[in-house]
């Protein structure tokens, strides 16, 4: 059996490896058209070899190479970012994209030794101006903008 020596590379690329079965699995029950005329369940099934590809060659580095184990040092970060996550799909439904990635981007920054709330505060507002660009504008999904109780759609 081989040994792990790069338990970071080696974990993210079974990872990669796992998200991209679920993304053939869950694609392969779409039909897959063909490359000029592509239907729904072929962007999951490519992803999906992609990621099995990429996967693959992450945890034969993490074989091959020398690397740091893997530790944790706090579980302060590691909860503070599953609560951002988790507080912005409670929050996301009644406070609107907008403000539910603000807080997103801010809350999530505090995991961080330096967290700056200046720079949080910026990158919160660049974000969510991105995130309404791609996902209301770009791809028409059906989101509230704005805060239910303002208004918003």
């Amino acid at each position: 059996m081989a040994k792990i020596r790069h338990p970071k590379d080696f974990f993210a690329g079974l990872m990669f490896i796992a998200f991209g079965l679920g993304a053939i699995i869950i694609g392969s029950g779409y039909p897959l058209g063909a490359a000029a005329r592509m239907g729904p369940g072929y962007f999951p099934r490519i992803l999906g070899i992609l990621l099995l590809v990429l996967g693959g060659a992450l945890s034969i580095r993490g074989l091959r190479l020398e690397g740091a184990k893997i530790t944790l040092e706090s579980s302060r970060p590691l909860i503070i970012l599953i609560g951002s996550v988790v507080l912005f799909a409670m929050t996301v439904s009644t406070l609107g994209l907008v403000l539910s990635s603000i807080l997103l981007i801010v809350v999530s920054s505090a995991a961080s030794k330096e967290f700056r709330w200046k720079e949080a505060l910026v990158s919160g507002v660049i974000l969510s101006a991105l995130s309404v660009a791609g996902f209301i504008w770009g791809l028409g999904l059906q989101f509230s903008v704005w805060p239910t109780f303002i208004g918003g759609r």
